[in-house]
């Protein structure tokens, strides 16, 4: 019997971040993940380009693939696709949103910081989260795409440079009573020993994977649950395919976090 994935999707390898976290809770089941990295980043598309361009991609994927459950692992593309392609798929489908609730609740001094993509900073959905959930918080939000390249180098081997760093994080790192910060693109986790090198203070860095693991886990095992045969039955093979250029100088690092086949996809 073929085997089933989960498909987790994102503009580059910042969906790697989502995907550990459910590696972690949902050990056994196949992972399949798309890097759109012929359109990296996701945060500087339009709202229109990106419903197109999912919807396209995933459909063509369902063509090739049996996909138990899809993993939207971009906080710029769920804040706007989720409903369209919920509206067209028979499987569940879990988006990523920036942690703006529990970084809230974490909160001591009331002031929070949101670090995103400018898609995401200036999305109708981010402002609807901060009214729901940080009503009472000072937000102070930075966009910015510097970082999605300094993850992808990281991963790529390439140093990290403190000095660029620093002058992302600045407009954040100023507010002194400012105390806790969400990661609100899934490259930027990949830089979290980095940020709490040059942090001034202690800060709490808050991001959405460990929650969206949780819900992919708590959806898998629903009764009548989407999963095609018993775990146990399966040879476990993890894919990793890019729409760009593949990245030859990640395939150390893909392998060593379980990918098996690691291939070009062509859109077509």
């Amino acid at each position: 019997m073929s085997q089933s994935f989960i498909l987790v999707l994102d503009s580059g390898i910042g969906g790697l971040s989502v995907l550990h976290e459910i590696q972690l809770l949902c050990p056994d089941h196949p992972l399949l993940y798309l890097g759109d990295s012929e359109a990296l980043p996701y945060g500087d598309k339009s709202e229109a380009w990106l419903i197109n361009r999912l919807l396209a991609l995933t459909e063509q994927l369902m063509t090739c693939y049996l996909i138990d459950m899809l993993v939207v692992a971009c906080n710029t593309a769920s804040t706007v696709v989720l409903g369209p392609i919920r509206d067209k798929l028979n499987i569940p489908v879990v988006g990523v949103v920036p942690a703006i609730k529990p970084a809230a609740q974490r909160s001591e001094s009331r002031h929070i910081g949101l670090l995103a993509t400018p898609g995401t900073v200036h999305r109708q959905y981010t402002d609807y989260l901060v009214d729901c959930f940080a009503s009472g918080c000072q937000v102070t939000r930075v966009g910015t795409t510097d970082l999605v390249v300094l993850a992808e180098d990281k991963l790529a081997g390439r140093p990290v440079c403190p000095d660029r760093l620093s002058q992302v994080m600045e407009p954040l790192f100023c507010h002194s009573n400012l105390d806790t910060i969400v990661l609100g693109c899934t490259h930027f986790p990949f830089l979290k020993p980095e940020l709490e090198q040059i942090a001034p203070r202690a800060i709490q860095w808050i991001d959405s994977g460990k929650a969206v693991a949780r819900q992919v886990k708590s959806l898998l095992n629903l009764p009548g649950s989407v999963i095609r045969f018993p775990v146990s039955n399966r040879i476990k093979v993890n894919h990793a395919l890019f729409t760009g250029a593949l990245p030859e100088e990640l395939a150390a690092y893909l392998m060593q976090v379980g990918f098996t086949h690691i291939s070009r996809f062509n859109q077509s």
